[in-house]
């Protein structure tokens, strides 16, 4: 739903309208019912919510007659006489999973990851000259993940599937496609290292800090980057503290902990939240450049530019550097902001720009700033299971609500897609009428819906022509034994029909 308000004045999650949709199945077996839930309503503005609000435990679900297929209920909100930047929100929501979901700016999903298994990092990117949706997608353990890169085309089909190579396995953090044809990601092994300068035991256990880049046609390692090759632990700033000490593999130390890599040419940037800096390394050799935040910074930074427990660090066209400044953990108060930087390479220097920030959010783990061609940027909160997007001016001017207990990173793009798969159809008797669903997983072109009945499969007529009214469309056509849905784009070309249905 899009709720419009007067500047200035967003509405708060208690504002909102959540929809309950019905439950499943793509064969019109189950009957649903629909509920909307309204929230006691406060005048009084509330805080951005945690991971660990009791509210997000159970997030609003949508569910529908025509698929199996659920996702987050989110709610959206556009600034009065705004113009958000063109596409759609591209994010992750956690539920028991991270379901991957492209949602429109009314918050109505257009795409549901129909895998079952947890992706990240659902975003738009080019691949040999075509846009593809790529994704992170694998098993998330404790502040990290093991899995593949996953790359699909304009009809959601898998035309590649990356790996890790020399025995490890690409974390969630990161899969970044370059315009070589080669992948960007990191990984986490499990190491031994002697914690003992950190009062830890000299035969301790620690995460990995590897970043690799990897031919996507071939699968060949091109560069396997070691962190602690490089960065001491003495740089870190996270403690071994109780469950987390490298005393076991269980209480294992993560020191450096690599959420993102950047393609800057001959320089890869990757980003270290527990050493609170960003890593400027040679893609030939490996050797590190330079450091920019931490405690052994070449860069001096202005007060306002600085940034702590940071994620998703990118060198932009014009030379600045955009990144997510957490500014806190779990259990802080600080105020989380996308920042874009001034980086002056000559004096070692770096200033704020501009930066993204409502004052409210606290996305004190995961999230992401996204530059917009409009000048603006869409920045996710994270944990804070929230997505703004900012105007040129850094004013809000769209923002996603409830995208379930957190989204790891969250984007805008535009995307056209047909999918492979045929629309879903169910359909549910009455007294003296039938009611009809269809939904198409991932197409974007659809405007209208005709609907065919009949007395059999081969003798179907058209019995209605019906707009399309977000995910799933109901309509209600006389009685009949057998039902069948066509998809029209806006001129009425048809585009494809699901199977027949016998009702």
């Amino acid at each position: 739903m899009n709720d419009e308000t007067t500047p200035g004045k967003r509405p708060t999650r208690r504002d909102f309208l959540y929809l309950a949709g019905g439950a499943l199945v793509g064969a019109g077996i189950t009957a649903a019912s629909a509920a909307a839930i309204t929230a006691n309503r406060s005048d009084t503005a509330t805080t951005a919510e945690s991971e660990d609000s009791p509210e997000d435990d159970s997030p609003e679900m949508l569910r529908f007659m025509s698929t199996a297929l659920t996702v987050p209920a989110i709610t959206t909100w556009t600034r009065d006489g705004g113009t958000p930047a063109a596409g759609y929100l591209f994010a992750t929501p956690r539920t028991d999973i991270n379901t991957g979901a492209i949602y429109d700016t009314d918050g109505q999903p257009i795409w549901i990851d129909p895998s079952g298994v947890t992706v990240t990092n659902l975003q738009v990117q080019q691949y040999l000259g075509s846009p593809v949706l790529t994704c992170w997608q694998g098993t998330v353990l404790s502040g990290y993940g093991t899995g593949v890169g996953r790359i699909l085309d304009t009809s959601y089909t898998t035309i590649a599937t990356v790996r890790a190579g020399n025995g490890l396995q690409a974390d969630l953090h990161e899969f970044k496609i370059t315009d070589r044809g080669t992948a960007l990601t990191l990984a986490y092994p499990m190491e031994r290292a002697d914690l003992s300068t950190l009062d830890g035991p000299d035969d301790g256990w620690i995460l990995g800090a590897r970043m690799q880049e990897i031919d996507i046609a071939t699968g060949e390692v091109l560069l396997d980057w070691n962190a602690f090759d490089h960065i001491d632990l003495s740089e870190s700033y996270q403690g071994l503290s109780d469950g987390a000490d490298g005393s076991s593999a269980e209480n294992r130390y993560d020191p450096i902990h690599l959420n993102s890599v950047d393609d800057d040419g001959e320089v890869l940037i990757l980003s270290g939240r527990h050493t609170q800096a960003l890593y400027g390394i040679d893609r030939s050799t490996g050797e590190l450049l330079w450091r920019l935040g931490g405690r052994r910074s070449d860069y001096t930074l202005d007060e306002d530019a600085t940034f702590l427990w940071q994620h998703d660090g990118r060198r932009q066209p014009d030379g600045r550097i955009s990144v997510f400044d957490n500014h806190g953990k779990s259990g802080g108060d600080a105020i989380s902001a996308g920042l874009l930087l001034d980086v002056d390479e000559q004096a070692k220097h770096v200033s704020l720009a501009t930066r993204f920030s409502d004052e409210e959010h606290v996305g004190y783990a995961q999230g992401n700033t996204q530059l917009l061609s409009t000048g603006g940027a869409m920045v996710g909160w994270g944990s804070n299971r929230d997505a703004t997007e900012f105007d040129a001016d850094g004013e809000p001017v769209f923002e996603a609500r409830g995208l379930g207990s957190a989204s790891y990173r969250s984007f805008k793009f535009e995307w056209s897609a047909t999918p492979a798969s045929v629309p879903d159809i169910a359909a549910v008797q009455g007294s003296d009428d039938l009611v009809v669903y269809a939904s198409w997983n991932g197409a974007t072109d659809v405007a209208q819906w005709r609907i065919f009945t009949g007395a059999d499969a081969s003798s179907l007529t058209e019995a209605a022509v019906v707009d399309r009214t977000g995910f799933e469309t109901s309509a209600t056509v006389p009685q009949a034994a057998w039902v069948q849905v066509e998809a029209l784009r806006s001129d009425g070309t048809p585009l494809a029909r699901s199977r027949a249905l016998a009702s």
